[in-house]
């Protein structure tokens, strides 16, 4: 029902107003983790309430704050099986120290909202790539200044890692890494 969904938003969204509201990254990681599990288990949006979520320990290394860097205007549609044809402009680029660049996307639809997806070379994370922010979804780790936070630690698996009714544009050429981002949500455990 659309107000289950409307309850699971909001209290995504209420999630990630205690992470940007917290003093230690570390922990607002740890609020973070036990707040998605209780979701997960107990909301009737879950895209799998049997799920056993697995996470990277908190690793400040994978914690940044950055001022986007110009790019060429580049529009992607993704067109996905429930909610038709979703469009993205990429408004700059992420410089990750040690990483490399990342593409960041505005939602260019009704709602609008940045949109930074990773796929990396971890074999242990989804291959189709992890949600870092999804503002429009209330995945809004904040800013310092004119600096987005990028915080990898908080890296998640969009809703189709768990359940294919759920329809997720996943990370784009421009968001893929070669290097094993050892932070964030991993594969769910098996359920064997």
């Amino acid at each position: 029902m659309n107000l289950d969904l409307l309850g699971w938003r909001r209290q995504v969204a209420a999630l990630y107003r205690d992470v940007r509201e917290a003093t230690d990254p570390a922990a607002a990681h740890a609020h973070w983790i036990e707040a998605r599990a209780d979701l997960f288990a107990n909301h009737s949006q879950s895209a799998n309430p049997e799920a056993v979520l697995r996470y990277a320990p908190y690793d400040d290394r994978w914690r940044f704050e950055v001022a986007l860097t110009p790019a060429p205007a580049q529009r992607i549609e993704v067109p996905t099986a429930t909610d038709g044809v979703v469009p993205f402009e990429r408004i700059g680029r992420a410089e990750l120290d040690g990483i490399g660049s990342l593409d960041v996307w505005w939602l260019a639809s009704y709602g609008g909202g940045v949109w930074l997806p990773i796929r990396d070379a971890n074999p242990d994370t989804y291959g189709g790539g992890r949600y870092v922010l999804d503002t429009v979804k209330g995945a809004d780790l904040g800013s310092v200044g004119d600096k987005l936070v990028i915080d990898l630690n908080f890296a998640y698996n969009p809703s189709c890692a768990y359940d294919e009714r759920w329809a997720c544009p996943l990370a784009p050429e421009g968001n893929v890494l070669d290097v094993p981002i050892e932070a964030g949500e991993l594969l769910p455990a098996s359920s064997d």
